[in-house]
């Protein structure tokens, strides 16, 4: 099946059913990465690829990997200000 065709099938899909399988899919994607947050695993990643899926259908879901686009690169930019000062100084 073509990438247009699954599109096309899942927006002919109702509503609530749509819903329950992205809340049930990202819902599952976000618990899993809060656990391995704790244990070892891909924690970090699991929870921005299950906010993603979310977000595909939940304004909330979409505010929340925004605002951690956001600080992602605000820690991106400062690693890099930083390796260039400790580059500097040797």
């Amino acid at each position: 099946m073509n990438k247009e065709k699954l599109h096309e099938s899942w927006k002919h899909l109702p509503h609530p059913i749509r819903w329950v399988i992205v809340a049930t899919i990202g819902g599952t994607l976000v618990v899993l990465g809060i656990i391995f947050l704790v244990l070892p695993g891909p924690g970090l990643p699991l929870v921005i690829a299950g906010l993603a899926i979310l977000a595909s259908e939940f304004a909330w879901a979409q505010y929340m990997l925004s605002r951690i686009k956001e600080k992602s690169q605000q820690v991106a930019q400062k690693a890099k200000s930083t390796f260039r000062r400790n580059k500097k100084s040797q």
